[in-house]
Parts: structure tokens; sequence; C-alpha cells
């Protein structure tokens, strides 16, 4: 059995890499290759390109990355033409996989689109390339199965996929124990995104706002998670701002980080279920470039961005977005949870009941179910 998997940043390479450890549970000799990263590959899947250079956001920032895109698309359905998966699996990358999905359907390859990109809230028009090209849709919320099925999708809600990755190795008193921090004082665990672009933009006003929370809680400490995938020298600033020992670094311990933490600062997206997963008051920030916002604001769908607040339906957590995004409002939103208690309850409570409807442990394997379905018939066919 031969399946074709293609990510294009760190969340869909971690899902990726979960979803091909079920695969080869259940298929062991099964040939795995593919876009994707170092999870990925970590779960024996062949890389024949690597997402690092690719992972932008923003209509502006990608046009940066389009002439190796091509290169890289070009890459992958010749290797599709010559191996002929039983199947191929796009991870959200929306922009990079329709694309694939697109030529490899030419080639009667059957599709599976695993981690739905967010057509409710951007671009709903792509709901009618879906259906022309996918045999499955497999959504990770409650409310995108709905949103699928009245379109005349074929879709299936596994769950969320974070639910079983969340894996911390310590308790918060070890974690902050073993980094010389303080167990008993106020920790905020700052998430400022995962792709370089985002960060050259998140950074900087986290950075202010830090100094600006410490002069009004003057014990609290910050640890930053830093993504697998960005350079050590990108989160140089936060230190170099901080030089005391209050402010640390951490690469790839996110979930740690947040079992430490009482607030987190988090960039928009996936961090932010995990931030939900885990139980944490948080503050989501956002900002892209001035053009990229005019750009494609007049075809946002939904008023509201951080994923808590959609799957809540409502606003329960506070999200900054372009220039609603400075440090003053950054710290006035931190401090709040960190020294309001009926704030800080109330966030708890509705994050709660977003954690309940994430569904039940078991999502990868359900996905990988699926997938070995539509292949299985198609190696019959």
């Amino acid at each position: 059995m031969r399946i074709m998997i293609s990510c294009g940043e760190a969340s869909g390479d971690m899902y990726a890499g979960a979803l091909a450890a079920e695969l080869r549970r259940r298929v062991p000799d099964a040939e795995i290759f593919g876009f994707g990263g170092p999870r990925l590959q970590a779960a024996g899947g062949r890389l024949i390109g690597d997402y690092g250079p690719f992972s932008v956001t923003g209509l502006t920032e990608a046009v940066k990355v389009v002439p190796r895109s091509f290169a890289m698309l070009r890459k992958l359905v010749d290797t599709a033409r010559d191996l002929r998966p039983h199947v191929f699996v796009a991870i959200d990358f929306p922009d990079f996989n329709f694309k694939l999905m697109a030529a490899l359907r030419r080639l009667g390859i059957p599709i599976v689109y695993y981690v739905s990109p967010q057509l409710w809230a951007w671009r709903p028009g792509r709901m009618d390339t879906m259906k022309e090209y996918v045999d499955r849709v497999l959504v990770i919320f409650p409310f995108e199965e709905t949103l699928y099925r009245r379109a005349g999708v074929s879709v299936q809600f596994v769950g969320h996929p974070l639910v079983d990755l969340i894996r911390p190795s310590q308790t918060r008193t070890d974690f902050l124990h073993d980094r010389g921090l303080r167990v008993d004082a106020p920790t905020v665990a700052l998430l400022p995104g995962s792709r370089r672009n985002e960060l050259e933009r998140i950074a900087p006003i986290v950075t202010q706002a830090v100094s600006l929370i410490r002069a009004r809680v003057p014990e609290a400490q910050f640890v930053v998670a830093c993504a697998p995938n960005i350079p050590d020298a990108m989160f140089a600033p936060f230190v170099h701002a901080h030089p005391d020992g209050q402010l640390i670094l951490v690469r790839d311990r996110a979930d740690d980080v947040l079992v430490a933490s009482d607030v987190v600062i988090t960039a928009s997206g996936t961090a932010t279920i995990q931030c939900a997963l885990h139980q944490k008051p948080m503050v989501v920030v956002y900002r892209v470039s001035p053009l990229t916002y005019r750009l494609g604001k007049p075809f946002v769908q939904v008023d509201t961005f951080a994923m808590p607040n959609l799957v809540a339906g409502r606003r329960i957590v506070p999200e900054l977005i372009q220039d609603d995004f400075t440090p003053e409002r950054t710290a006035e939103e931190t401090i709040a949870l960190l020294t309001d208690a009926n704030k800080r309850a109330e966030m708890l409570a509705a994050l709660a009941q977003v954690k309940e409807q994430l569904g039940s442990p078991g999502a990868s394997a359900r996905a990988a179910d699926t997938v070995l379905e539509v292949a299985t018939s198609a190696m019959s066919s």
C-alpha cells in the first residue's frame, strides 16, 4: 500500500506524524511518502520535500515563496505519477494542497482532506473545489461537519488530534525548579508563533508587553515556547530585553511550558487549542502585513478569529488582532487574568466546555481507519 501525505507547517506536521504512526500500526509495510517535516519523517514517512522554506502567513508574504512552491508541486506530481499512491492525504495548507490535489485527481488518485482548511472563515467558494476533488473530508471541529454536509461533501468529524498529542513530560513544580524559576511566582507562557514571519511581527510587541506586565506584577516570570523549526537567534530579542533571568527560552516543549503557566499570551492558531486543552487562560494576538490585512479583510466571513471562540460560538478569550494588538492592550488583558480571580474563573469554565466539544481521544486512529478504507477501495478497483 502506498500513501502520499502533504502538510505545510509545524501543526500539520504534528498531525501528519500522528497519522503516519497510526497507519503503520495497522499496515506495517505501508509505503508513506510526501511533503512534510521532522515528525512525519520520524513516524516513517519518506520526505520528498521539507515544508520549512514554504511556511508563511499572509497574502503578500506568500508571494515570495511562489517560485519554490511551483517547483515543489512539480516534484510531488512527478513522484505521484511514478509511484501511483493508492490515496493522497492533504493536511490543511490549502493554497498549496488545493493545487496539488487537483493535479493528483487528474491522475486518478483518491483524495482525503484531513484537518480541513477554514472555508467557513475565508474564501468559502473553495467548498465547491472540495466537493469536486475530495473523496472524504475529515474535520476536527464539530461545527465543521454540519457546514460540509450541507454543501453535499462527504465528511466525517474525527475529533481533534491534539487531544491525544498533549503529552507533558514534567509537572509545573519540576519544570520551573529545573530552570531556576520560582514555583510560587505568577508564570506567563509566551507562544509567539511557529513561522518566521509571524515571529517577526509578534515578538517585538510581546517583548514590550512583558516590560509593562513586570512593572505592574514585579514577581511575574515568563517562559517562551520556541517552535522547533525556527532558529534560536530569532528568539534572542526576548532575552536581550529581559536579561535578569525572569524570562527564559524553552525549545519544542510547548506542553511542559503550558503546564507550568498561569496565563498564556499566544499567537492565533493551533496553539490556542493547546491552551484550551490544558485549560489555561489566554490572550490571543496576531498581526500580518498592513497590505495583507487590507486585501484579505473583505473576504473574511467571521467576526472572531481565535479557535476557542469559534468552537464556543461566542467570545470567551480576548483576541487582539492587527491594530488592536499593542503592548498596552496585551499587558492589560494579561494582568487582568493574573489578578482578577472572577475573570479567570469565568474563562476557565468556558474553556472546559470547549475542551468537551473537541471530541474524545483517538482522532488520529479514526482518521487512519478512513484513509485505509479509501486506499483499500482503490487497490481493489
